[in-house]
C-alpha cells in the first residue's frame, strides 16, 4: 500500500511540469523560432515607417484621410481610384465624417476638370508644390491610395488597379481597413 502512495507521489511532479511548465517553454520556443505564421488582418501594404505628412495637410481638421496623388496623365486606373475614393467615403455611412477623401495636385498633375470633381462631390481637392510630394514620397512610390492617419501619417498603400472589378473589389479591401482603424480610433 505504501508502494501505491510513493509511486502516486513520484509521479506529480511530473505531472505538474508537464501541465504547467511544458507548454510555457514551447510558447517561448515557438516565439523564439518563429515557428507560426504571425496573423495580419490589413489589406492594404503597411508603410515602414510611415510617412509624415503632417506638413500638407496642418491647416487641415485632423480626420482620417483617403490620399491620392493626382499622376500627369489621368488615365482609367486614376479614374478608377477616384471612383473608388468617392464610393468608399459614401460606404463609411454615419462614419463618413471622420473621413476626408483627398485628392494632391501639384504643377506636373493633371488638372482636374470641374465637370470631373463633380461626378465625384465628396473628393477635396488640395494644392501642393511638386518638391512636397517628392520630400513625402522620396523612397516609396506615389502611385496608389494611401490611408493617412490623424496625425498625418500615411500608413497603408494601395496599388492602382486599371480593371473596374479589380478596383471595386480593392475599395472594399480598404474600406474593410477604414472600418477597423476608425474603430479602433477615438482621434477623428
Amino acid at each position: 500500500m505504501s508502494e501505491v502512495v510513493n509511486n502516486k507521489k513520484s509521479k506529480t511532479p511530473i505531472i505538474m511540469f508537464i501541465v504547467f511548465v511544458l507548454p510555457v517553454v514551447l510558447a517561448y520556443l515557438a516565439l523564439t523560432f518563429d515557428w507560426f505564421n504571425k496573423g495580419a488582418t490589413n489589406k492594404g501594404a503597411l508603410i515602414t515607417p510611415p510617412l509624415d505628412l503632417s506638413a500638407v495637410v496642418a491647416e487641415r481638421k485632423p480626420l482620417w484621410r483617403l490620399l491620392f496623388i493626382m499622376p500627369q496623365d489621368c488615365g482609367q486606373g486614376c479614374e478608377n481610384a477616384l471612383y473608388s475614393l468617392n464610393q468608399i467615403w459614401v460606404a463609411l455611412g454615419k462614419e463618413s465624417d471622420r473621413v476626408e477623401p483627398l485628392v494632391l495636385t501639384h504643377q506636373k498633375s493633371e488638372q482636374i476638370e470641374l465637370t470631373d470633381m463633380q461626378r465625384h462631390p465628396n473628393i477635396k481637392v488640395l494644392k501642393t508644390d511638386e518638391q512636397n510630394v517628392n520630400n513625402l514620397f522620396k523612397d516609396e512610390s506615389a502611385d496608389g491610395i494611401f490611408i493617412v492617419d490623424t496625425l498625418g501619417n500615411v500608413i497603408l498603400k494601395y496599388p492602382i488597379k486599371q480593371q473596374q472589378e479589380d478596383a471595386i473589389q480593392q475599395s472594399r479591401d480598404i474600406l474593410a481597413d477604414l472600418r477597423k482603424l476608425l474603430k479602433l480610433s477615438r482621434i477623428g
